[in-house]
C-alpha cells in the first residue's frame, strides 16, 4: 500500500530515564496512537556504578513501539519517518557490530566512559545505540552530547536522517522497514523543541525525572554561566540554556506516594496518585508547615545533600507529604529559574511546564504563583515525543521549515494564572526553605 501524503504519520520516541514512550502524530500535532512501557529499575552493582539491566532500553522500546505501531492497523503505511530521543549522559559500550559489550551506565553512573570491558570498540551516548539497533549503523546526533563533549566520529546534525529501519528491526518494533531515522538531540532539548521553544521569551520548567528550567538565550547572553550552562538545541546551530536543576526530581514524587499512598482514600478509592494530589490540593500553601528539601540524589557539585522532610507535628499525613515534595520541587527549580533569568537579563513572561508535573494543575497553579507569571502545558502527552516527531517531519520535508513544523505542531493548553494570595503565601515558604536548605548545609557538609 502507498502512504497516502495527505495522511502522513510521524513517529516520535521518547526514552527517558524512567519510560520508553512512542508516539504517532499526525502533521497537526494530533495523537494517533501511542503506548509507555516502563524501564526496569537501575542496578547498582558497586557504589557510584547505576546500569540499566540487560537490554532493557531496547526491550522497552520495542515493547511500546510494537504496541502503538499495532493500533495504526492499515494507517502503518502512512508512517513516513520516525524520531528518535535517548537518555543523556548515558554510556553505551559497544561491540563492533553495535551489539551491547556491558549493560548501559545510566546518567547517575559515576563511571561514565571509564573502564569499558574487553571487546568495546564505541563507547556513545544511548541513542547511538538505539540507532544501531533500528538502522544497523551505529550514528548519532551532534546534539546528543554536550558542548564539552567530544561526539563519535560518525554523526549528522538534528533533523537529518541516521539511517532507515532494518528488517530486524521492523520484526521487533512493528515499524515498517525502509522508514527513515531522523536524528533529534538530547533528550532536554527534544522536550523544549516540543514545547515550542525556537526563540528568546518563554521560559520552560521541565519537572520530569531531572527537574530544570530551560529558554533560548536572549541576544548577547554568553553560553554558559553561574546559574545555567549552554545545551545544545533540538534545531541545529542553536543553544538552549539550562538552569541548575534536581536530580532525581518526579522520582521523588513516584516515591512518596508509593511510600505512603497505600495509607489514604478519598471518596471510597484507593490512595493513588489521583487521590493524594487531590487531598493535597484541599491543603493550605506550605504544607501546614512541612517543608521538603528534595536532594534525594545529591547534585554533584553539593554531594553531601540529602533529601529532607522538616516539621511534622500531629496534623500531618500522606496529602502533606506529597503536596511537601511538590512544594520543594517547585520552589527549588523556580528559585534556580529565576537566577538563570536575572543572569542572563531575561523578562518572564511567559511559562511552559512539561513533564509529569505539567499534567497536574495543583503544579501549574504552584508555578504561576512562583514565578508570577502565567503558565501552560503542552497538550501533547510527551513533549519529547512530539519535539521527535517535528524532527522527523522536518527531516524528511514533511514540514519546510523547523518553524512550520513548531506552528503546525506544537500545542499549549489554557493559561494557569498567578492567585495573588498565594503569590505572597509563596514568597514566605520561600524564605523559610531557602533557610532550611542552608541549616542543612550546616549540619551535613562535612
Amino acid at each position: 500500500m502507498v502512504a497516502r501524503a495527505d495522511g502522513a504519520l510521524v513517529v516520535g520516541i521518547d526514552l527517558g530515564s524512567q519510560s520508553a514512550k512512542v508516539v504517532v502524530h499526525d502533521l497537526a500535532g494530533g495523537v494517533v496512537a501511542s503506548a509507555q512501557r516502563p524501564l526496569a529499575p537501575t542496578v547498582a552493582p558497586a557504589p557510584g556504578q547505576v546500569e540499566h539491566p540487560g537490554d532493557d532500553l531496547w526491550d522497552s522500546l520495542a515493547a511500546a513501539s510494537t504496541e502503538a505501531v499495532a493500533a495504526l492497523g492499515p494507517r502503518v503505511a502512512d508512517v513516513r519517518a520516525v524520531g528518535l530521543c535517548g537518555i543523556r549522559f548515558c554510556t553505551a559500550l559497544l561491540r563492533a557490530d553495535g551489539s551491547l559489550a556491558a549493560p548501559v551506565r545510566s546518567w547517575m553512573d559515576v563511571r561514565g566512559a571509564d573502564d569499558p570491558p574487553p571487546g568495546t570498540v564505541h563507547v556513545v551516548a544511548s541513542s547511538a545505540y538505539l540507532t544501531a539497533r533500528l538502522t544497523g549503523v551505529v550514528r548519532d546526533s551532534t546534539a546528543a552530547y554536550a558542548l564539552w563533549q567530544e561526539p563519535p566520529e560518525d554523526v549528522v546534525e538534528p533533523g537529518e536522517v541516521l539511517g532507515e529501519v532494518t528488517v530486524a528491526a521492523a520484526a521487533a518494533t512493528g515499524l515498517p522497514a525502509g522508514v527513515p531515522v531522523v536524528a533529534t538531540a538530547n533528550d532536554k532539548a527534544v522536550e523544549a523543541l516540543g514545547c515550542g521553544l525556537l526563540q528568546p521569551g518563554p521560559l520552560l520548567v521541565s519537572l520530569g525525572t531531572f527537574v530544570a528550567s530551560m529558554a533560548v538565550g536572549p541576544p548577547g547572553a554568553e553560553a554558559s554561566g553561574t546559574s545555567y550552562w549552554a545545551n545544545p538545541a533540538a534545531v541545529p546551530g542553536a543553544v538552549l540554556l539550562e538552569s541548575t536543576g534536581v536530580r532525581r526530581g518526579m522520582w521523588t514524587v513516584s516515591w512518596v506516594r508509593d511510600l505512603v499512598g497505600h495509607h489514604l482514600a478519598v471518596d471510597g478509592r484507593a490512595g493513588d496518585e489521583v487521590a493524594l494530589g487531590e487531598a493535597a490540593a484541599a491543603l493550605d500553601v506550605g504544607a501546614d508547615g512541612l517543608l521538603c528539601v528534595p536532594d534525594w540524589l545529591a547534585p554533584p557539585d553539593a554531594p553531601w545533600r540529602r533529601g529532607a522532610f522538616v516539621g511534622f507535628d500531629g496534623r500531618h499525613g500522606p496529602a502533606h507529604l506529597y503536596r511537601a515534595v511538590l512544594e520543594g520541587l517547585v520552589l527549588t527549580v523556580t528559585g534556580h529559574a529565576r537566577a538563570m533569568a536575572d543572569e542572563v537579563g531575561l523578562d518572564v513572561t511567559t511559562v511552559v511546564v512539561s513533564g509529569g508535573g505539567g499534567r497536574s494543575p495543583l503544579v501549574l497553579a504552584m508555578v504561576a504563583a512562583c514565578l508570577q507569571a502565567p503558565v501552560r502545558a503542552p497538550t501533547a502527552p510527551s513533549a519529547a515525543g512530539l519535539g521527535a516527531a517535528v524532527s522527523a517531519a522536518v527531516g524528511v520535508g514533511l514540514h519546510p521549515t523547523w518553524p512550520d513544523a513548531v506552528d503546525a505542531m506544537v500545542h499549549l493548553g489554557e493559561a494557569a494564572h498567578p492567585d495573588p494570595a498565594w503569590v505572597t503565601a509563596y514568597a514566605d515558604v520561600r524564605a523559610r526553605h531557602a533557610a532550611l536548605v542552608a541549616a542543612l548545609d550546616g549540619v551535613l557538609r562535612p
